[in-house]
């Protein structure tokens, strides 16, 4: 027997060239194709809605001295400074946009989201090791999430800035207010990106990048209702000191696109150093033996929804206690035009002010939860795309309770942040107010009836996934497109009919309403029958 011996080779080091960005033209005609419904969406709404308080801010105040009289309330504000940002002029477009400064945050959960979705999330479920055996380079994949999610802010810029001009506003504070909005966008896609190459879950990538916006949040808002200077560590803080309509600050692009190259560059660098599928942070073992709790698929349903449950609960906290300092000043603002006092009763507000503003408040938290209740059936989702639902049903657990214990938390969860914001508010206003026991009592149950509102919600994503599994994030479409009825429909006179359809208009105005049992009892109908359609297709049909 002859052995031959072969010399030892070092393996040559990689060649980054053109190589590894081929197929990023094909890979971008994918991305758009899976996008084609929820790009525009965010892409229209952001574009939009920042015109539409131009409009409505209009229709409010007739004079400038109103103007005057409402900037000065909002500066004696700290809790709406934190909220929303300080008010620099007393001109209409830097009032009406006063409002919008939570634009630059909502822009970026839309860029996050995208970018995760099309990087982590491909490398989650196995499609980018299978797309990356063909002739596709190395960097395509991020390269084309990049160039779709920078498209998408570009459009929204422009978009935004054209309608603000069309507004009768000065086009160069519409061009600042609309670079701010896409700058922030892609500032944030960088951050996701990034967050992209640290761990091997989706569901961690998203937190770490919702983690860093959570805290740009938090310097901006105390930094503003302070002395400012923790809002300069904040790039959401920035975008705010773009101040379009009062004398704009067009400096403040500089840092925003160098954070968005600087993260964005790391993002390729951290892709270079790692395998496909891996993560830079390593997976932490988990113990030999199983903990009692996980003995079942509702235990492990808890153990891979809390952290998200816990993340959701603090945001609620913090709201709810800004939400409960302003309302004492809010009163005092709101009172100064009848305008505004009419635009509440339409919105579906009672005559005490701030009652109304808690009805309003609350039910934008609603929203918010029915939000968290779309992200906990998509884990039921994610669970059977993974396969790893496959697994679970493989052993003694019947497919309805499977499906109960995360739709159980889709369920509960939203009770949980609501009476946490709800408690939260009613305790601050009523520390205020002087009068604990009856506000707490108040927001307390104005949070309880929003609830069945956002079980419909909750069971049109389960009947989306029980129907046409494939189709389920189109769950967040559908509360896209209520979020924009909810809040426009009143105040650009849409046909009743149609506004009639989102479920956040039916529950009964509380505080200070009557209470009516009968839009509570239709609305737990609607989600008990579509909860129950969805559990019955899914029992029925084949998993994915």
């Amino acid at each position: 027997m002859t052995t031959i011996t072969a010399g030892r080779h070092h393996a040559a080091p990689a060649v980054r060239g053109s190589a590894d960005f081929a197929g990023t033209a094909k890979l971008l005609r994918l991305y758009l194709r899976r996008d084609r419904i929820v790009l525009p969406l965010w892409v229209l709404a952001f574009g939009m809605l920042p015109a539409s308080y131009v409009a409505s801010t209009k229709s409010v105040y007739d004079t400038q001295a109103e103007l005057d009289n409402y900037a000065k309330s909002i500066t004696e504000s700290p809790a709406l400074v934190a909220m929303y940002g300080p008010v620099f002029s007393t001109e209409l477009g830097s009032i009406a946009l006063w409002k919008a400064g939570p634009y630059f945050a909502i822009i970026a959960i839309a860029t996050i989201l995208t970018v995760i979705r099309h990087t982590r999330v491909e490398e989650e479920t196995g499609r980018a090791e299978l797309v990356g055996a063909t002739s596709i380079g190395r960097y395509a994949g991020l390269t084309a999430a990049m160039l779709m999610t920078a498209a998408g802010c570009l459009v929204t810029g422009i978009l935004c800035t054209l309608l603000l001009t069309a507004n009768d506003l000065p086009a160069t504070g519409s061009l600042a207010f609309g670079s701010a909005l896409a700058a922030s966008g892609l500032a944030w896609a960088g951050v996701a990106a990034v967050a992209a190459q640290v761990s091997t879950s989706a569901r961690i990538a998203r937190g770490v990048a919702f983690g860093a916006l959570g805290s740009a949040f938090a310097l901006r808002a105390v930094g503003d209702a302070g002395n400012g200077v923790l809002s300069w560590f904040s790039p959401l803080g920035w975008c705010i000191q773009m101040r379009p309509y009062a004398d704009e600050r067009w400096w403040v692009l500089i840092p925003l696109a160098a954070v968005a190259v600087l993260t964005t560059t790391a993002a390729y660098v951290l892709l270079s150093r790692r395998d496909t599928g891996s993560g830079l942070l390593a997976e932490r073992p988990g113990p030999p033996v199983a903990a009692p709790t996980l003995s079942g698929p509702t235990g492990l349903a808890w153990r891979l929804q809390r952290g998200s449950l816990l993340a959701w609960s603090v945001g609620f906290l913090l709201y709810g206690m800004l939400m409960g300092g302003a309302l004492d000043s809010v009163g005092k603002m709101l009172d100064n035009s009848q305008q505004i006092r009419d635009m509440l009763a339409r919105v579906g507000g009672t005559d005490v002010l701030q009652n109304s503003f808690i009805t309003f408040a609350i039910a934008m938290l609603a929203v918010a939860a029915a939000a968290y209740s779309i992200s906990a059936v998509l884990r039921l989702h994610e669970e059977e795309s993974s396969q790893r639902a496959e697994a679970t049903l493989a052993g003694s657990v019947s497919r309805v309770r499977y499906a109960v214990s995360h739709i159980g938390l889709a369920l509960l969860g939203p009770v949980v942040v609501l009476m946490i914001a709800g408690a939260a508010i009613g305790i601050v206003y009523g520390a205020m107010d002087g009068d604990l026991a009856a506000k707490l009592g108040d927001t307390l149950g104005a949070a309880a009836v929003q609830l069945p509102a956002v079980w419909v919600v909750t069971g049109i994503a389960v009947a989306i996934y029980g129907i046409v599994p494939r189709f389920t994030p189109v769950a967040w479409g559908v509360l896209s497109v209520m979020m924009v009825i909810f809040f426009l429909g009143s105040l650009d006179g849409l046909p009743q009919w149609l506004v009639d359809l989102v479920p956040f208009v039916h529950p009964p105005k509380l505080p200070g309403a009557a209470f009516h049992a009968a839009p509570v009892l239709w609305l737990l109908g609607i989600a008990a029958v579509l909860l129950t359609v969805g559990i019955a297709a899914f029992r029925r049909r084949d998993l994915r």
